[in-house]
This record gives structure tokens, sequence and C-alpha cells, in this order.
């Protein structure tokens, strides 16, 4: 069946390409030595995870910034209150 011309070509398979890592044996027998000697002196690098942020951290943190827009909206409502008082002062009594 191949022999017969067609309008459309198939695709070819793609190839299969795997490329084997390097295997270095010093290195490895270093980085075992390197563990040892840091076990021996204390300096462990597989402590135990403490995570930093606790329950209620982030509702503690709305509420915070919540409380210091409430305080720079109330901050421009007074501004804003005294820009008026001042203009109509102005208009009225000068």
């Amino acid at each position: 069946m191949s022999s017969l011309p067609t309008f459309f070509q198939t695709r070819r398979p793609r190839g299969f390409r795997f490329t084997p890592r390097y295997y270095d044996p010093e290195k490895e027998a270093l980085e075992q030595r390197i563990a040892m000697i840091e076990q021996e002196l204390g300096l462990h690098k597989g402590e135990a995870y403490v995570p930093r942020i606790r329950k209620g951290m982030m509702t503690s943190h709305f509420r915070r910034t919540s409380r210091r827009r409430e305080r720079s909206s109330n901050l421009t409502l007074i501004i804003v209150l005294a820009g008026l008082l001042l203009l109509a002062w102005y208009l009225f009594f000068r």
C-alpha cells in the first residue's frame, strides 16, 4: 500500500531521545562525607519545618488593614468638611 501515491502525507513518528545523566562517584562520596561531618558537628539540614504563618494571622491582617482604611477615610471626611466650612464662611461672611 505504501507504493500507491497519496495526496496527504502522514507524519513520521517522533523518535525517543534519552540522554543518560552523568554519574560521578567521587562527588557522591564527597557528599556522603560532608553529611557525616555535619551530623557529627550537630549541623542538621533536615530540621523540622516550623511554619511562620499561624492560624488567624490573615484574619488579624485584614482587621488591621480595614482599621487603617477606616481611619484614612475618616480623616479624608474631616478634611473635606473643614474645607467646605471654610469655603462657606468665606462666601457668606466676607
